[in-house]
Order: C-alpha cells, then sequence, then structure tokens
C-alpha cells in the first residue's frame, strides 16, 4: 500500500500567513501539522509516500526533505492549480500504480493515528473506505448520507441543503478502482474534480464504499481558531523539560518544556508551555496555551493562547492572546501620542481592536 498526502492548497482561510508561508507547514506545538500526517502515515508500516505539492513546493521540500527522517521514501508530484482532492489522484496516477493506498489532506490533524483504520480495509477491501464525524456545520464539508444499516449512499461536497451531519474528515482509502472514477469527472460548480463525486461514482457502479464515524478528535487546520485548538489540544500532552537555561527569578509552573539554547529570565511561564531552542524571554509571563518557536524575542510582554513562529518579537507590548503570530514579526509598543494603532496588515486580515 502507498500513502498519497495532498499538500498543494493555497490556504486562503490562514491569510495573510499563507501569503509567504505553507499553511502544512504552520507550527503545531512547535511542530509543523504536515508532519503529524506523515508520522501517522510511517506507524502503518507504508512507506511510499506521494506528496502533492504546488506553489510551495520549495518550502515543503526543505521541511520534508526525502522522507527519510519520517522512515518514508518521499516523491513530489507538482499541481499545477489546486483543481480539487481527486485532481490530486489524477496527476498520481503512475506513481500510484495498481497499488491500494491511503489519501490524508495535509492540513489536518486525526488523534490517535489511523493504524486500525488501515487495517480494517485490507481486511475488507471495500473500492473505498472513508472516515465520517459529526459537525455543527455540515456545509463547509463534504457530507455523507448512509442508509437504516449504516451504508454509504450517496455524497455531496458543501452542499446548501445537507442530508445528514457526517463530515467527511480529510482520511480516505481506495483501491485502484477509484482510478476509473477520476477519469470520468467532470469539474464541479467549484471548478473542482471532488473526491465525493469519484466516491459516488463507485456507490452508483455498484460497488462497496465502507465508513467508520470516528468519536476521536480531528480538526481541518484551516484556520486560525482551529490552529490554535490542535495547538492546546497537543500541548495538553506535554511531559515537563527545562534544558535551556532558566534563571532563579524566573518561575516554570505545570507542563512547562524550555528547549536546549533557550534563556528565561525573571519570568512567570504556567503551561502547558513550549518555548523553542534559541528563544530568550525576559521579564514576561506567559501562559497556558502557547508555543513560542525557535530563536524568538519576548520581552516585557504577556502572552497566552498563542502560536509564535519562529524568528518572531515581542517586546513591551502589554497582553496578547488567542493570535498566530508568523515568522520574523515584530511587534512593539508604540510611545507616541495621542494614542492610536498603527496597522500594516494584509489581505483578509482580521483585527480585534479593544477601545
Amino acid at each position: 500500500m502507498k500513502a498519497l498526502v495532498l499538500a498543494g492548497g493555497s490556504g486562503t482561510r490562514l491569510r495573510p500567513i499563507t501569503h509567504t508561508s505553507a499553511k502544512q507547514l504552520v507550527p503545531v506545538a512547535n511542530k509543523p501539522v504536515l508532519f503529524y500526517g506523515l508520522e501517522a502515515i510511517a506507524e502503518t508500516g507504508i512507506q511510499e509516500v506521494g506528496l502533492v505539492v504546488g506553489d510551495t513546493q520549495p518550502e515543503i521540500e526543505a521541511a520534508v526533505g526525502d522522507g527519510s527522517a519520517f522512515g518514508l521514501q518521499v516523491t513530489y508530484l507538482r499541481q499545477s492549480a489546486p483543481l480539487g482532492l481527486a485532481h490530486g489522484v489524477l496527476i498520481a496516477r503512475d506513481f500510484l500504480g495498481d497499488e491500494d493506498f491511503v489519501m490524508y489532506l495535509g492540513d489536518n490533524f486525526i488523534v490517535g493515528g489511523i493504524g486500525a483504520l488501515v487495517d480494517r480495509f485490507a481486511a475488507r477491501r471495500p473500492a473505498a473506505q472513508i472516515l465520517l464525524t459529526r459537525v455543527g456545520d455540515p456545509t463547509q464539508f463534504g457530507v455523507a448520507e448512509l442508509d437504516g444499516l449504516g451504508r454509504v449512499v450517496g455524497l455531496e461536497e458543501k452542499p446548501a441543503r445537507p442530508k445528514s451531519d457526517l463530515a467527511l474528515v480529510g482520511v480516505y482509502l481506495f483501491t485502484p478502482a477509484v482510478h476509473a472514477a477520476v477519469a470520468e469527472l467532470k469539474p464541479s460548480w467549484r471548478g473542482e474534480l471532488e473526491i465525493t463525486d469519484a466516491i459516488q461514482w463507485l456507490i452508483e457502479a455498484g460497488m462497496a464504499v465502507d465508513s467508520s464515524v470516528i468519536t476521536g478528535y480531528w480538526k481541518d487546520t484551516g484556520n486560525v481558531t482551529d490552529m490554535l485548538e490542535v495547538n492546546r489540544l497537543v500541548l495538553e500532552a506535554l511531559e515537563p523539560r527545562a534544558e535551556g537555561l532558566v534563571d532563579e527569578a524566573s518561575e516554570l509552573v505545570g507542563r512547562v518544556v524550555v528547549e536546549a539554547g533557550a534563556v528565561v529570565e525573571r519570568s512567570r511561564l504556567v503551561g502547558p508551555v513550549i518555548v523553542g531552542p534559541g528563544t530568550r524571554v525576559a521579564d514576561s509571563y506567559i501562559g497556558p496555551f502557547t508555543s513560542v518557536g525557535a530563536d524568538c524575542l519576548v520581552s516585557g510582554s504577556e502572552l497566552e493562547y498563542s502560536i509564535v513562529m519562529p524568528g518572531a518579537s515581542l517586546t513591551g507590548v502589554g497582553r496578547i492572546e488567542s493570535s498566530l503570530i508568523g515568522h520574523h514579526v515584530e511587534v512593539t509598543a508604540s510611545l507616541n501620542t495621542p494614542k492610536a494603532h498603527r496597522l500594516v496588515l494584509g489581505d483578509h486580515s482580521k483585527v480585534r481592536i479593544g477601545t
């Protein structure tokens, strides 16, 4: 069995971060979200991975390399534009050959891995096996309709009037039968080749499509709120350790990780918190569910429930919370009067300013 990992999306919901960075490389507990998926695949025993990439290929390739760090052999498959999940299968046809495969969306996060799912598929070998979860707003997802026996009888992509609240999770398993389905597809109203249409083709052709409803944790980390929530979940499993320099005037409370090369001075850190290597925290408070990447500076500031990406600097800015701060961002206090906000914001940014 092979794996196909889709990492070619443009990440419009994470702008402006994704104007300059691949959404699959936004860190969760200081590790790119894509890495969690690659690790889950490696744990199943699968070794050959096709990684579908787009304009951010150089960045993703620099981070993942040949896959050997994960125990994988990675082949990069260039997608000219994000033309749908089924388009990813289409361009991977030669790589996949006639083998079964698991398709994993590179910005999805699933607790507990996918080993049991892969084992079940290998034992039964339906034409397709999908993973479902109940969601509050099905119009934002691919949605499955089940009959009274729990069999999949229909699928729709982001329907205006959903027939159920069962959304497709970003992990699918297929036999080579799916290639015939993909070859017959026409672009949807969104201009994309939809994987839901391919699975519907299999159903209408009389082939078996199995499903499982998961009760564990799953997130599509496509927006800031979900990124922060996944970061919170992963940080809750931290084992405290202080390998960096923490002076006697500082206090570490609870599950706090201070990586080797980090320096904490005259500060209070209340976990779960992780501070990356080469980062300096001085005269500051860092509160729960915060990850600070490598080579950052946090000075004279308060920070909580946030992700700070490598190279960022926060100096004398009071309290920051529920924030995603990009690479090499500088946030400083303004001493100018009268008081005013001075902003440089990317397209589609959302800013909340206290009055």
